[in-house]
């Protein structure tokens, strides 16, 4: 009794001292003074209507003015035009080359570029590739894609890296654009597609416009790592050698980047592709609109047909873009100018021969057989399985059990508690500008009069975190104790990662129909790899000595993991989240093309109907809910990394 009241004293300040005490302390006090204030002016649970601010009228006025003008303002006659006829032009000309290579020659240069880089397995891979889309009856879908891809990539490289150069080469410029580009990182891939189709109308010009703005921050963001990393031994070297600023650029700091340059024109390519297929929605054609149209029908054989060339596109860009990283040619200059000649006269065989065509008789149609399938689930699958009950079962009890409830939590909690929450999280996990942001981008939803369907995504991004997380980590501490496990999950991870968010929908429609749940299971598939590499990054990078030390005092391995590894990866893991997160919403809202409602439904109908007032206000609402989502689970030492 002693020895707990001596204890006592001491524990007690030392709990008020902590940081976190302090910041709910101040929090609760800030609380007391607004929270009365804000019960007696606005009683009841939802948003006031007094603070709401409708922007229907305003933005239909916009709308209606660029529409009327889009013919004559000069803005739009010597810019935004002349922006718009050099992108078509730009996806015409590589499209009409595609077509004039013809398919061999097109899959001869795709094996020759893949030779180059990784060598003869990935080369073979990359023609089994190009056939593969050619067999499923979608080359032509398939050149359309790569085509705007092209366009979309080289514009998103050009614009990155003249603005990572100059963050790069600017500390002051590089504090201006940082927290652009993180925002613009956090975005889900639907907030880019209404502003560009308000200015350029549906078509290929908006489409590749959104695949700029979404596919050009990685690389801005690691040229200027890049630039700014370089090897200051090396730098001082070529200074003391009388470089100019021109000269230590183009023969220093360019080179030592080489790496970051690369890793980022591969992130540039895979959120490009991710991006051109979404991009369906806006009419850019290709693959991503043979899913789209197949999704709208809920035609799941004809989905998974233009499905696979997007998947295997993304797989062999990704890999040939990574090897191009390692920086280690495997084909030497002689022989790949051979190699190209020899592309040439394929091409031109092609040609002559009048086969630039996929030939229809090789064509192989699994839109059929694939239903067929889909139609005996139905049948069944669906329902009426003895003892683990059917797909559809799950479906409704996930729904009723616990999306229901979560969303009906959120909407019973009064707004200014919702207020409260995100401020706590917010603070407690980072400092106050982090809080101020959170709670203004969260009551920005309510003032833009979208509280009640933003609660509604909220509901399904809660869910879908929760199954992400358990899942994730679960595999993730496995992976990371057993290296066999974690060697059998990489190339599994490999593929869900460079898969785009669109596809993710097809195998969940063809399981669990349309609804919310299949939103929020094609959403969990798809933010999984991320967790999983990160946590058992995490944990394989803790301290060994730690580890050591915790088994010489008969610590066991659950005791290792809780009170050494865990608690040592907790920055790993805070990562972990703030990615599961981002990643849940980018696809919870696509899911409104499935029937997941809420905010997605709106971005979709206002793009479907031509309603650009709803789904611009909707668009806007997503902006505020990843950028608070973001906020709430960042950790303040990955923010400090970032010097924001």
């Amino acid at each position: 009794m002693a020895t707990l009241t001596a204890t006592r004293p001491r524990t007690t300040p030392a709990l008020l001292k902590h940081p976190a005490t302090r910041k709910l302390a101040a929090l609760a006090l800030i609380a007391a003074v607004l929270v009365p204030l804000a019960v007696s002016h606005w009683p009841g649970t939802a948003w006031p209507g007094a603070l709401t601010v409708d922007l229907t009228q305003p933005l239909t006025k916009v709308s209606d003015w660029i529409i009327d003008h889009r013919d004559s303002h000069p803005l739009f006659l010597y810019f935004f035009g002349y922006v718009s006829d050099a992108v078509v032009v730009s996806v015409r000309a590589v499209y009409l080359l595609l077509l004039a290579l013809g398919w061999a020659g097109v899959t001869a240069l795709g094996t020759l570029a893949a030779w180059r880089a990784a060598g003869a397995r990935l080369a073979l891979g990359t023609a089994a590739a190009f056939l593969a889309c050619g067999l499923l009856g979608m080359w032509v879908p398939t050149m359309q894609t790569l085509a705007l891809m092209v366009v979309a990539v080289l514009a998103s490289v050009l614009v990155g890296a003249l603005l990572g150069l100059a963050a790069g080469l600017s500390g002051r410029l590089d504090r201006v654009l940082r927290p652009v580009l993180d925002t613009m990182q956090v975005l889900p891939a639907f907030a880019y597609l209404l502003p560009v189709v308000l200015v350029f109308g549906i078509g290929v010009p908006a489409a590749v416009l959104a695949t700029v703005v979404y596919a050009a921050p990685p690389m801005a963001r690691l040229t200027a790592l890049g630039l700014r990393g370089a090897d200051k031994e090396v730098l001082e070297a070529v200074d003391s050698l009388g470089a100019t600023a021109r000269q230590r650029l183009l023969t220093a700091r360019i080179p030592l980047a080489r790496k970051e340059l690369l890793l980022g024109l591969n992130q540039t390519i895979m959120m490009a592709l991710s991006m051109a297929v979404i991009a369906s929605v806006i009419g850019a054609g290709g693959l991503g609109d043979r899913v789209y149209q197949a999704l709208a029908s809920v035609d799941v054989g004809a989905a998974l047909a233009a499905g696979i060339p997007i998947v295997l596109l993304a797989v062999v860009l990704d890999r040939v873009t990574g090897a191009a990283g390692a920086g280690v040619p495997h084909v030497r200059r002689a022989l790949a100018a051979g190699a190209l000649a020899a592309v040439a006269v394929v091409a031109l065989a092609g040609r002559l021969a009048g086969r630039l065509d996929w030939p229809e008789a090789w064509t192989v149609h699994i839109a059929e057989p694939v239903n067929r399938v889909v139609d005996w689930m139905t049948s069944h699958l669906y329902s009426g399985v003895p003892v683990i009950g059917g797909t559809a079962e799950w479906a409704g009890h996930f729904t009723t059990w616990v999306l229901d409830p979560v969303r009906s939590a959120l909407l019973w909690l009064p707004w200014w508690s919702v207020l409260l929450i995100v401020a706590a999280l917010a603070w407690l996990i980072g400092t106050w500008r982090t809080a101020l942001t959170a709670t203004l981008a969260m009551a920005a939803i309510g003032v833009l009069g979208v509280w009640k369907p933003s609660m509604d995504t909220l509901s399904q991004v809660l869910a879908a975190v929760a199954v992400t997380l358990v899942v994730g980590f679960a595999t993730g501490i496995a992976a990371a104790r057993s290296d066999r496990f974690e060697r059998l999950l990489r190339p599994v991870l490999d593929v869900f990662q460079t898969m785009p968010q669109f596809v993710y929908l097809i195998p969940v429609v063809a399981l669990f129909g349309v609804g919310r749940a299949p939103a929020v299971a094609a959403a969990v598939v798809y933010a999984l790899p991320a967790v999983v590499r990160i946590t058992t990054q995490g944990l394989r990078q803790v301290d060994p000595a730690a580890l050591e030390s915790a088994r010489s005092l008969g610590a066991t391995p659950g005791q290792q993991l809780r009170q050494v590894q865990l608690p040592l990866a907790r920055p790993a893991l805070l990562l972990a989240v703030n990615q599961g997160v981002v990643l849940v919403l980018a696809v919870v809202i696509i899911g409104g093309l499935v029937g997941s409602g809420a905010l997605g439904y709106s971005v979709v109908f206002g793009l479907a109907q031509g309603d650009l007032a709803t789904g611009l206000v909707a668009g806007l609402a997503i902006v505020c809910l990843g950028l608070m989502l973001d906020r709430v689970t960042q950790p303040t030492g990955r923010r400090a990394g970032k010097g924001a």
